[in-house]
């Protein structure tokens, strides 16, 4: 039986970063190429799990993070 989960390195791992998908920011956590099938053939996805303002964890696509700082004092 094989591991159904791997952690990945991450240049923003530790670091504020937002998740496009939603707009929330917070903190990455951990990069993972999980195994998300749920039959006999594997389908590995890389999820970013971000813990957000009200401290729990979520999980988005690795694409969809980006440094938080790089936004900070940004004016639209």
């Amino acid at each position: 039986m094989t591991d159904r989960y791997a952690y990945l390195p991450h240049q923003l791992l530790h670091r504020r970063v937002r998740d496009i998908a939603s707009g929330i920011e917070g903190e990455l956590m951990a990069v993972i190429n999980e195994d998300v099938s749920d039959s006999i053939r594997p389908h590995w996805v890389e999820l970013a799990y971000v813990r957000g303002p009200s401290g729990r964890e979520f999980s988005t696509a690795v694409d969809n993070i980006e440094s938080a700082e790089l936004h900070q004092g940004h004016s639209t």
